[in-house]
């Protein structure tokens, strides 16, 4: 027996329908790709994505482009008169504060990793020069989200060119424009990993990565503003890296799919394209009618023009990469 407060907070995270992906019908879409940078712009009232790469053109592409999506235009091309150098791996979250777009780091054609700021005012990049930054950095999923409970960007780990991992946790204050180092009391293992933050319990969720040597994690972490704590959800996914991961405000829960469970990105390796909830305690794995292909280094963000959660290409084999967008 519950109480009528928790009862109906535990209702509310859990599905009223069934889910399920779907595949819309669009022109115009992005060459496909993986590790691009994409987060829901509500001051634009569209997704908005930036860089990418995919090495299975000749000569290897990594994009510079910054494009738009939303329910009425599908995708869309913009032209910023100034904009980020070509990368990919690049962290990007939304400040609601500041109602801007923030773009830090990622790899970039000459193989070097950024340590730049940028910001995006729903016309153009502007780049920012604070007098601390995080050592420059990639991912090759998102490693960066806005915490409503602080009120500011926070970034997760990483990794150099060189493979060195990092295990630091960084805030970006919109309204200053400067970045803090904090110093959790506890912090997971050096490795890039994907974030995600659960509005609902008004955490950051990290789940799996990798670091040096392939190694893979399953494990589940929270982070509410002052540490990190490491959660033992009676069921875990499979470990991966490279995963989608973003809250759906219409389940109340965290969306995770797909990602890639080792040894090597660029390796003939089998993705996964699995779908799990994370309901603030557990994972709850949620079986489709319907799946994206199984890849890695896809782009997931919930699109308030379509009330649904948007997920955009990924690296599906050694040298194969999507454009495809789905819904769920």
């Amino acid at each position: 027996m519950c109480g009528a407060i928790f009862c109906t907070f535990l209702v509310s995270r859990l599905p009223a329908q069934q889910l399920n992906w779907t595949e819309p019908s669009l022109i115009g879409v992005p060459y496909g790709r993986c590790c691009m940078s994409m987060v829901y712009d509500p001051a634009m009232g569209a997704s908005l994505l930036f860089g990418g790469w995919n090495y299975s053109v000749n000569p290897s592409t990594i994009f510079q482009g910054t494009w738009a999506f939303s329910k009425s235009t599908g995708w869309k091309e913009l032209h910023p008169l100034v904009s980020p150098i070509a990368l990919w791996g690049a962290a990007m979250a939304y400040d609601p504060i500041t109602q801007t777009v923030v773009l830090f780091g990622g790899t970039s054609e000459s193989n070097t990793n950024s340590g730049e700021t940028w910001t995006w005012d729903g016309v153009t990049w502007t780049q920012q020069f604070p007098p601390v930054s995080p050592s420059p950095r990639s991912w090759n999923t998102n490693g960066m989200v806005f915490d409503s409970l602080v009120g500011k960007v926070v970034l997760f780990g990483g990794y150099t060119q060189s493979f060195a991992m990092f295990s630091d946790t960084w805030e970006w204050d919109g309204t200053a424009k400067t970045w803090t180092e904090k110093f959790p009391a506890h912090s997971p293992s050096p490795r890039a990993a994907t974030l995600a933050y659960d509005a609902t319990s008004r955490q950051v969720l990290l789940f799996g990565g990798f670091t040096a040597g392939y190694i893979y994690y399953g494990d589940t972490w929270t982070y509410n503003g002052v540490d990190w704590v490491q959660q033992e959800p009676a069921t875990l996914p499979p470990a991966r890296c490279d995963e989608a991961l973003a809250f759906d405000p219409n389940l109340h829960a965290v969306v995770m799919f797909g990602g890639l469970p080792g040894p090597c990105e660029d390796c003939t390796n089998t993705r996964l394209n699995d779908t799990w909830l994370w309901g603030g305690k557990n994972w709850t794995q949620v079986q489709t009618a319907t799946s994206p292909v199984p890849a890695s280094g896809q782009s997931f963000t919930y699109d308030a023009t379509v009330n649904e959660m948007v997920l955009y290409g990924g690296w599906v084999g050694s040298s194969s990469f999507t454009n495809g967008t789905w819904l769920f």
